[in-house]
């Protein structure tokens, strides 16, 4: 797998519109949940490079992945991990603020979703030309603010992130978002040591038809 343009993330999101967040503390175990993820039928992964060695993590997982799934790192701080966790074979970039790395990625031809919060950063970020942008911590604004911003950016491609739940992805949706990222509320306790992955597929798959009901 290569790395994808923000023009090719933002398609591929546009179908997905699931990005399922994986912030372990296991390399082995960051594995196990991202392949049950994608058995399950969650086929867009972040994997955090906070996790020790998240480039081999990244590596197995790009490497056993079917086409279909699309897999980027997460926590993307500085130029030097945009092209440390591309050398791991990461498609995308996400990124927790407007740093450095975005305005990078966008000038390497690769796809980058930066964190925001206002009005301001969510239009700085698509002025950066990614192909959408992260809403963190949206559980702090809710779905109302999403459908509010709107109104005068209605193009904006916004994916909340921070406290969705399964319950309010219909809510979320419903309010204009591009599409979705959970991280805890969908993976839980399944990329450390000892995780619950039978319990990581069912919650996958209630994600799922979560979105299909949408």
């Amino acid at each position: 797998m290569s790395t994808v343009d923000n023009a090719q993330l933002r398609e591929r999101l546009r179908t997905a519109r699931l990005v399922a967040i994986l912030r372990g503390t296991d390399v082995d175990a960051t594995v196990a949940a991202a392949r049950t993820l994608i058995d399950a039928g969650v086929v867009t992964l972040e994997i955090a490079l906070t996790l020790p060695d998240a480039e081999e993590a990244i590596a197995q997982v790009v490497r056993d992945a079917p086409d279909e799934a699309l897999i980027g790192a997460g926590t993307v701080l500085s130029e030097a991990d945009v092209e440390r966790a591309a050398a791991a074979g990461a498609q995308f970039m996400v990124t927790p603020t407007l740093s450095a790395s975005v305005e990078y990625a966008v000038a390497q031809g690769i796809g980058v979703l930066p964190g925001v919060y206002t009005p301001t950063e969510i239009q700085r970020g698509h002025d950066l030309g990614s192909a959408a942008v992260k809403l963190f911590p949206a559980s702090a604004l809710g779905a109302g603010f999403i459908r509010a911003v709107r109104d005068p950016f209605p193009d904006a491609r916004i994916i909340p992130v921070g406290g969705v739940s399964v319950d309010t992805v219909g809510e979320y949706l419903a309010a204009g978002a591009f599409g979705i990222g959970v991280g805890g509320p969908l993976v839980g306790d399944a990329a450390t040591p000892g995780g619950d992955l039978a319990a990581l597929a069912v919650r996958a798959r209630s994600f799922v038809e979560a979105l299909h009901g949408a």
